[in-house]
């Protein structure tokens, strides 16, 4: 269906000036597959106070089980003025103009917005709002924040980061990106606490779009790399895991556990699967002093029996950690940049091979989810809103 936007379900841009309007795809939080074509103003650079709002036109955004989910009303909740909430958390766009007090961005040059957007806590105040303790959260997207599948937006220089020309083919893959970014910081930050941690083995388990990054990111800091996936090899993403001079297992013919036998033992475990009960195999999987760390985000009530005791002796014994990452912060994202320039450096058109199923155009929303939910194949789904 398609929505046009009524005046009563945003703030008036004045009685003197009737706005231009633009499509934006999105959905009614809590109505399961209601995701459809919507309309809503154009945002203006005079929207963020202070002369310092940045006006961004949408080029590329990609979709992942996130966009799913909120579509099948599993969450998301829409902003204050509107029923409807705007989709779409991984951006890549181009500067259109600046407000008076702008000086880090200008015209022209290409950017990806971060996804969280600062609440209460103290933590939110100086600056890692991807660490709130704010039982309400706002991210664009997903939360109480229109997202970017549409045509333009507007925001503060403070959440919207600057990537190199030489990037922009593939800067749409940055979002996701960080998430593994901050995931393998936070490993080595927790692992100071042993004054000298120098990891030489890796497994990463699931081959999705983040588990390839987290390959990635991994081999290049140099790390022995197995990445355990479910396909059996020969596949692209098996391919691209060798390609990066990492290892690919099938759990098929060598489940996680004894994987850590024949290649391990494994001082950081990075999961990013979907699939909650492979937690507890990498947990019996880790070696001793190692940080596994979990990036899926399940819903549902799945059950599974553990060794629990053995569980809990090892990672006692073993001084074993165990940490989650979702979102992430400024910080992230600018580590990511220097990480896909390093990735051109040394395995150059890599990136571009995750691209694999665009849809071109807002009106195609059904296309897109449709590949989202069905593509056989896809590591990433993405819309080509806009041509640069």
């Amino acid at each position: 269906m398609t929505r046009i936007l009524e005046s009563s379900d945003a703030p008036s841009a004045g009685a003197d000036t009737k706005p231009q309007l633009m499509k934006a795809i999105a959905v009614f939080p809590g109505r399961p597959d209601s995701v459809h074509l919507a309309q809503l103003p154009k945002p203006r650079v005079s929207d963020i106070p202070g002369g310092r709002g940045v006006l961004v036109k949408v080029l590329r955004v990609g979709v992942d089980g996130t966009d799913k989910e909120i579509n099948a009303a599993e969450y998301g909740a829409a902003p204050e003025g509107y029923d409807f909430l705007v989709t779409g958390h991984e951006s890549f766009g181009r500067v259109e103009a600046v407000g008076e007090n702008v000086t880090e961005l200008r015209p022209g040059d290409y950017v990806v917005a971060t996804v969280r957007r600062p609440g209460k806590s103290l933590y939110d105040l100086i600056g890692t709002y991807d660490m709130t303790t704010d039982d309400t959260y706002f991210e664009r997207g997903i939360n109480l924040r229109h997202g970017y599948l549409t045509e333009y937006y507007v925001d503060d220089p403070e959440y919207i980061v600057k990537v190199p020309a030489g990037l922009k083919q593939v800067g749409v893959l940055l979002e996701p990106l960080t998430v593994v970014e901050k995931g393998i910081t936070q490993a080595y930050e927790i692992q100071r606490r042993l004054r000298v941690w120098r990891p030489r083995r890796a497994a990463v388990v699931g081959a999705g779009t983040v588990g390839l990054l987290a390959t990635l990111v991994l081999r290049l800091r140099g790390l022995e790399v197995t990445t355990f996936g479910r396909t059996p090899r020969p596949y692209l993403n098996s391919d691209l895991v060798e390609a990066l001079g990492a290892r690919y297992e099938t759990t098929v013919d060598l489940p996680l556990v004894e994987g850590a036998r024949k290649h391990g033992p494994f001082d950081l475990i990075f999961e990013a699967t979907g699939f909650s009960p492979i937690a507890f195999e990498a947990m019996q999987a880790l070696g001793k002093n190692g940080v596994l760390v979990l990036s899926s985000v399940t819903g549902g009530d799945r059950k599974v029996e553990i060794p629990s005791d053995r569980i809990n002796l090892e990672f006692v014994l073993g001084n074993k950690v165990m940490v989650g990452t979702v979102n992430a912060n400024r910080e992230y994202f600018e580590t990511g940049v220097r990480d896909m320039a390093h990735s051109e450096a040394d395995y150059p058109g890599w990136l571009a091979r995750l691209l694999t199923h665009p849809v071109k155009g807002l009106e195609n929303y059904a296309e897109l989810f449709d590949k989202l939910t069905h593509a056989k194949g896809a590591i990433k789904v993405y819309m080509q809103v806009a041509e640069d």
